[in-house]
């Protein structure tokens, strides 16, 4: 089986090299000529454990080549599979259009018989409006079309990709469910078929689904914060009812971000407003977490007041821990607020040594210890392993006062020090 992978930012780089090991023959196709030279040299487009030595592998063994030339990508694959990272603008709307407009540029080199899978997050009937525009075509050639929602996690995905709890398969026929059956079957044993819309609007529904499980958790950590409550108390509580569960997305923290779940939030909210459907709880999940999303940004104020000339230490840039993607990262957005604020602002992450465009009175430092100089507060955004060694002896040491807003509580081990001012997400706020 010849499969041809097109779109290779995070989603499809990681598919092409998982893809090549598993033994299928595989071409990555991208429309950027740099960025083929960097991948047909072994470099990832981004930090993902693992990526760079499996791309080597599979180069090296000559099941792994990548190209810009989509003739030469598609002539011959008997799966062209889309992986784009659908953009999202600052508002979390998806730019939908780019991805379909490069996927109805392939159809002139589509084999006959072949079949396009589609993991890029699109609307629900996405799949439909494509298999319209290649009848338009007025080509002869039998193509059926698929969908299979992505199902990666930044940091993680290399091992969600080899083993999955489960892969959902949108299909129209058996011919395709046997053939996508054989690409599918050597990294699950769980595959869920599925109809192609169906397959579409299940990925909507988890991740909306788990955005919900998100606001609802940090709303009642607010209201925690208010009376007394410890919202990690509440948690337990809620974990241990069974129509709940232990792996619920429960967990008292961070607003969403990166615009995953986000995107198909929107994408639900779309299409209720193109039907006519009064999708109330839905719309509001959105204003919700923007409102916690600001949690760090109220409690400096609280402890600091005017935010002006004052030194702020932000500890992580990227959007999470085992990755260097900055795309939407909470943090970044909090590094222009504070800036805007008339704050300075001095940041350290280990694997985002600068930002793109860097605001004025902003610094990157070398080293934690730099970074912890003359700070009036430190705000702890991604969880690198690396910060766990902060003592609260490193804080009074360094910082000109002890406060430390940390929303997810991953310097835990600083709460019971009385000498540091520690706040975290759904704690008692104290006066």
């Amino acid at each position: 089986m010849k499969i041809c992978v097109y779109g290779l930012w995070h989603l499809g780089s990681v598919t092409a090299a998982c893809l090549a090991e598993a033994g299928f023959a595989t071409i990555g196709l991208e429309d950027d000529p740099n960025a083929v030279k960097n991948l047909a040299n072994g470099t990832p487009p981004l930090f993902e454990p693992g990526l760079e030595e499996l791309l080597r592998s599979g180069l090296a063994n000559g099941k792994l080549s990548f190209t810009d030339d989509a003739k030469t990508a598609v002539g011959d694959a008997d799966v062209v599979w889309i992986t784009f990272d659908t953009p999202v603008d600052e508002e979390d709307c998806a730019d939908v259009h780019s991805v379909m407009a490069r996927v109805t540029s392939l159809f002139p080199f589509l084999r006959d018989g072949a079949i396009l899978l589609v993991s890029s997050q699109m609307p629900v009937c996405s799949i439909q409006k494509l298999e319209k525009e290649f009848v338009l075509t007025g080509s002869s050639k039998r193509v059926t079309f698929a969908c299979s929602p992505e199902n990666l996690r930044l940091g993680k995905a290399i091992d969600v990709f080899r083993q999955p709890e489960r892969v959902i398969v949108g299909v129209r026929d058996e011919e395709s469910k046997a053939i996508l059956n054989n690409l599918f079957t050597p990294f699950s044993d769980s595959i869920i078929w599925v109809g192609v819309e169906s397959a579409e609007l299940a990925k909507h529904a988890i991740n909306a689904f788990l955005a919900t499980s998100v606001t609802f958790i940090n709303e009642i950590a607010t209201v925690a914060e208010a009376v007394g409550a410890d919202a990690h108390e509440v948690e337990r509580a809620l974990r241990s009812e069974p129509r709940i569960g232990p792996k619920a997305y429960i967990r008292p923290g961070a607003a969403f971000a990166g615009g995953t779940l986000a995107r198909d939030v929107n994408f639900l909210d779309e299409i209720a407003r193109q039907n006519g459907l009064p999708l109330t709880m839905i719309g509001s999940i959105l204003e919700s977490n923007r409102f916690h999303g600001n949690w760090s940004l109220r409690r400096l104020t609280d402890r600091l007041g005017n935010l002006k000339d004052r030194t702020i230490v932000v500890l992580g840039l990227s959007y999470k821990a085992g990755t260097d993607a900055i795309r939407r990262s909470l943090a970044v957005e909090l590094v222009h607020t504070l800036v805007t604020a008339g704050a300075k602002v001095v940041a350290y992450d280990p694997k985002v040594l600068a930002l793109p465009y860097p605001p004025a009175n902003f610094v990157m430092a070398d080293s934690i210890t730099q970074a912890l100089a003359g700070a009036n507060a430190l705000v702890i955004m991604t969880e690198w392993p690396d910060f766990k060694s902060i003592t609260a002896d490193d804080i009074l040491d360094n910082m000109l006062t002890s406060l430390v807003i940390d929303q997810n509580g991953f310097l835990n081990h600083l709460a019971d020090d009385t000498r540091v001012e520690f706040l975290t997400i759904g704690k008692p706020l104290k006066t």
